[in-house]
C-alpha cells in the first residue's frame, strides 16, 4: 500500500466537536490551530487526522497531554532538574546531575540553533509544544497524581521537548562505565581496564531484525525487534498513528517529544533502530584553582587548566533545588571549555574554595577526581531534530537515509526497508573522531591530545540475506568498546535461518525465545568439579540435563538462577576484588554502574574464562555455589514466580495489583533482565515489541509492557500487559472505518 491511500477513506473533518476545535484560542507562540480529529482503536491508540502538518504536531502534543499528563509533567520537571519540588528528598540526586550536566540549558541552545538554522523545524516543534499546553489542565484533571503530589502543570517552552530527549539519552552512551573501568586499574592495573567488559547496568539495549522479501511469505520485507530499556509506568513508548495530506505514519513515540524517531511505518516505507553502543561522551580531568578575580557573589573566580598550558575561566553559579518534604538544596555549576563539572574532587575548588587538585595525579585513596562532561549535543548545538519530520515524510529507504545524515543524539543502528525491495543498515549519530583512551578512562583536560578532532563517519554496509542487530560488535564497532556479547544476535540469526517463508505472525516466536546460551561457560565447569556432596552431584546432574532455557514456567530456569547467584556473590567476596568491594565514592547518580556485585553479574561469563585475574580459583568457587545451592534444597518453582516485573514509578501505587512473572532472561532474545547475585526480579525488559509488515501495513503488529493510557486505573493502562508478558502482539488498526471517533 502506497502513502496516503488508507488516509483517503474520508477527508479530514472540521467538525464542531470540541477535539476538531482543539486550541481555537491558539497557542502562546501566536499560531492558527487548524482542525484535527481523533480516533481510538480498541486498544486506545490515538489514531489523528490533521489538515495539515503543523496541525497535526499540535494534535499530538494535545492528545499525548490528555493521555499522559502526569508522565509530561515528570519528565519535564527531571529534564530541568526540578523533580524534587513535588517528588521529595529521593530526587535530589538526579536533580543537581540535570543541573550541573547543564540539560536544560543545553536544550535551549539546541532550540535557539534551530530557530536561526531550520526554521521550519522549529516551528513544528512548537506546533506540538502548543498542543501540549492547550491539554495539560484536561490531562491533569484526569490523574489523582498531581493532587496527591501537590503538582500544578506550568506552561512548555518551546525547547522543553529537546530537554526531554536529552535527559532521557544522556546516559544512552553508558560514559559512567569509564569511572568503573578507573575504579578498576586503580585496584588491578592498567591491563584489565575492560576485564568487567559486558553489557552491564547499561539504560537501554535492542533487538532488531529485518527480513528481506526473498524470506517473506508476501515477497515484501519484514522489520521486527524490541528496545530494552527500564520499564516504566506510564510507559516510555507511546502507540501513535499521525495522519495528514502529506502523510499517514504509525509508529512508536517518545510521550513528551514530536514524531516518530526510533520506530514507524509511512504505508511504503518504514525504519526501526537499535543502541549502538558507541562511545561518544568523554569525561576530561580537571584541574581547577581559585582566581584572583571574582566571580559570581564576589567569590574567587574558578580557573582550569586549558590543553595550551593557560588557565582558562570556568563558568560558574549556583541554583536552588526546591525539595519537597525537605531543605532547599544549593547546587554550584562549574563549566570549563570542555563542558560542565559533573563530579567534584573532595576538596577542589568547586566545593572549598582554595584547595587544587596535582595535574594528573589520581587520589591516593581512590576518591573521585574533578571531572567534566563533554558530550555532541552540547558541543554542536544540534540534536539531530529536522530529522524527525524528515522521517515522517519519507516514502523510501533513500528518504530514511538522508533524513537520518543529519541525526545527532543518541548513536543508534537503523535497518530499514521499502515496498520498492530497498533496504538500509547503516548507524546514525554524531560521534567524535579523538584520541582512543578517550573512550576507556577520564583523560586529563591539559593534554592536548585528547581535544576533539571532528566527527567520524557513521559505517554502513549492504544487507545480504537477513541483517541482524543486537547491540553485538557488528557494522558498528568502529565506534564503541563495549558491546552486547554475541548470545541474542546469535540466537535470531539461527532462528531466523530456519524458515525462507516468514509472517508477520511468525515473529511472535522470535520475540518470546529464551535459550540462554550464556549459561554455558558457568555449566561447562561442572563436569570436572571432584568430591561433591550426594547432593550437589545431583543437582549437577540436573543443571547439565537442562535445556537452557528461561522458559516462565520452567523449575530448571529457576534452579540455574540460584545458583547463579550463589556463584556471583562467592566471586564478590574474593579477595582479589577486595578493594572494588567498597562504597562508590562520587555522585550517587553514577553509583549503578561502580558496584562490584552486579559488574560481576553482569560480566561472570568472562569473568570465569580470562586470564587477567589468575590469582581467582574459579572452579573452588563453582564448587562452593553448587553446594550453597544444593544444600538450600531445590524447590519446583516456575521462573515465573521468582522473575517478576518490577517497573518504576515516580509516585508508588500502593493499591496496583501484583506485576506479572515474566520468562526469559539478560542474553535471552526475550531479554528481561534481572540482576545475576542481587535480585531475580527485572526492571529492565522490552519498552515495546513490533513487527513492520511492508507488503501490507494492516498485517504489522505491535505491543506496550502497559497500554496506550498513562492514567492509572483507567481502561487502557493495562489492558496490553498480560499479553506483552507472554511476547503477544496486537494488530495494527489502519482501517479508519474501524476506528471510534472521539472528543476529548
Amino acid at each position: 500500500m502506497r502513502i496516503g491511500e488508507e488516509s483517503s477513506v474520508s477527508s479530514v473533518s472540521s467538525g464542531s466537536d470540541p477535539e476538531s476545535n482543539t486550541g481555537a484560542q491558539g497557542g502562546p507562540h501566536g499560531q492558527t490551530p487548524e482542525s484535527y480529529d481523533v480516533f481510538r482503536d480498541p486498544w486506545g491508540i490515538p489514531h489523528l487526522r490533521a489538515s495539515d502538518e503543523l496541525g497535526l504536531a499540535r494534535a499530538q502534543g494535545r492528545v499525548t497531554a490528555f493521555d499522559r499528563a502526569w508522565q509530561l509533567e515528570v519528565e519535564r520537571h527531571r529534564a530541568q532538574g526540578s523533580s524534587a519540588s513535588f517528588l521529595g528528598p529521593d530526587s535530589v540526586v538526579w536533580d543537581r546531575f540535570a543541573r550541573q550536566s547543564r540539560l536544560a540549558d543545553t536544550a535551549r541552545l539546541c532550540y535557539e540553533a534551530m530557530e536561526a538554522d531550520d526554521p521550519a523545524t522549529a516551528a513544528w516543534v512548537r506546533a506540538y509544544v502548543d498542543g501540549v499546553n492547550a491539554g495539560l489542565a484536561a490531562g491533569a484533571a484526569r490523574d489523582e497524581r498531581f493532587a496527591r503530589t501537590g503538582l500544578t502543570p506550568s506552561p512548555w517552552e518551546p525547547w522543553v521537548p529537546l530537554a526531554i530527549w536529552i535527559a532521557t539519552h544522556i546516559l544512552f552512551a553508558g560514559f559512567p562505565t569509564k569511572l568503573w573501568r578507573e575504579r578498576v586499574a586503580r585496584a588491578l592495573g592498567d591491563e584489565t581496564l575492560t576485564l568487567f567488559a559486558t553489557d552491564g547496568p547499561r539504560i537501554a539495549g535492542s533487538n532488531g531484525w529485518m527480513v528481506p522479501g526473498d524470506r517473506t511469505a508476501t515477497g515484501a520485507a519484514i522489520i521486527a525487534g524490541d528496545p530494552h530499556r527500564f520499564i516504566e509506568d506510564p510507559g516510555v513508548y507511546q502507540q501513535i498513528r499521525l495522519s495528514c495530506p502529506d502523510y499517514d505514519v504509525l509508529g512508536l513515540a517518545v510521550p513528551g517529544v514530536p514524531g516518530l524517531a526510533h520506530f514507524g511505518h509511512t504505508g511504503s516505507a518504514a525504519w526501526a533502530i537499535t543502541n549502538a553502543m558507541s562511545d561518544y561522551q568523554d569525561l576530561y580531568v580537571e584541574q581547577l584553582r581559585r582566581g584572583e578575580g571574582e566571580g559570581e557573589g564576589g567569590a574567587a573566580a574558578v580557573e582550569a587548566l586549558g590543553p595550551d598550558g593557560v588557565w582558562e575561566p570556568v563558568a560558574r553559579h549556583t541554583e536552588t533545588i526546591t525539595v519537597a518534604g525537605g531543605d532547599d538544596v544549593e547546587v554550584e555549576v562549574l563549566e570549563t571549555s570542555r563542558g560542565p563539572v559533573i563530579v567534584h574532587a573532595d576538596g577542589d575548588p568547586g566545593a572549598e574554595p582554595g584547595a587544587c587538585a596535582e595535574a594528573g595525579a589520581a587520589p591516593a585513596d581512590g576518591s573521585t577526581q574533578t571531572l567534566s562532561l563533554r558530550y555532541p549535543p552540547r558541543v554542536r548545538r544540534d540534536l539531530g531534530f529536522a530529522a524527525l519530520p524528515a522521517l515522517l515524510r519519507a516514502r523510501t529507504v533513500a528518504d530514511i537515509d538522508r533524513a537520518l545524515d543529519g541525526w545527532a543524539e543518541p548513536v543508534n543502528v537503523v535497518h530499514a526497508a521499502d515496498t520498492e525491495g530497498g533496504l538500509l543498515h547503516r548507524v546514525a549519530g554524531a560521534v567524535p573522531l579523538r584520541h582512543p583512551a578517550n573512550r576507556l578512562r577520564p583523560v586529563p583536560a591539559w593534554d592536548p591530545e585528547h581535544a576533539w578532532q571532528g566527527w567520524a563517519p557513521t559505517p554502513a554496509e549492504p544487507v545480504q540475506g537477513f541483517a541482524v542487530m543486537a547491540n553485538a560488535r557488528g557494522i558498528a564497532s568502529p565506534l564503541g568498546v563495549e558491546f552486547a556479547p554475541p548470545h541474542r544476535a546469535d540466537r535470531i540469526r539461527e532462528l531466523l535461518s530456519g524458515s525462507a517463508d516468514w509472517s508477520p505472525k511468525a515473529m511472535a516466536d522470535v520475540h518470546r525465545d529464551t535459550y540462554l546460551a550464556s549459561a554455558e561457560p558457568l555449566l561447562a565447569l561442572l563436569p570436572g568439579l571432584e568430591e561433591l556432596t550426594t547432593a550437589a552431584r545431583e543437582l549437577r546432574t540436573r543443571l547439565l540435563a537442562w535445556d537452557r532455557r528461561m522458559e516462565a514456567e520452567s523449575t530448571d530456569a529457576t534452579v540455574f538462577a540460584a545458583f547463579r547467584t550463589a556463584t556471583v556473590r562467592r566471586f564478590a567476596a574474593d579477595p582479589v576484588f577486595a578493594d572494588l568491594a567498597g562504597a562508590p565514592a562520587g555522585p550517587a547518580v553514577f553509583h549503578p554502574w561502580l558496584y562490584l556485585l552486579p559488574k560481576i553479574g553482569y560480566a561472570l561469563e568472562g569473568l570465569l574464562t580470562t586470564p587477567l585475574v589468575p590469582e581467582l580459583d574459579r572452579a573452588a568457587h563453582v564448587r562452593a555455589a553448587l553446594e550453597e545451592t544444593a544444600a538450600a534444597g531445590s524447590p519446583d518453582t516456575p521462573w515465573s514466580q521468582v522473575h517478576r516485573l518490577t517497573p518504576w514509578q515516580a509516585v508508588p501505587d500502593p493499591e496496583a495489583p501484583e506485576w506479572p512473572g515474566l520468562g526469559g532472561d539478560h542474553d535471552c532474545v526475550n531479554a528481561t533482565s534481572s540482576v545475576p547475585g542481587f535480585t531475580d526480579l527485572t526492571a529492565r525488559a522490552s519498552a515495546a515489541r513490533y513487527v513492520w509488515d511492508l507488503a501490507r501495513r494492516e498485517d504489522s503488529l505491535w505491543v506496550v509492557p502497559l497500554g496506550a493510557d498513562g492514567v492509572t486505573g483507567s481502561a487502557h493502562h493495562r489492558d496490553q500487559l498480560s499479553l506483552w508478558a507472554r511476547c503477544e502482539l496486537v494488530p495494527v488498526v489502519t482501517d479508519w472505518a474501524r476506528l471510534t471517533k472521539e472528543s476529548i
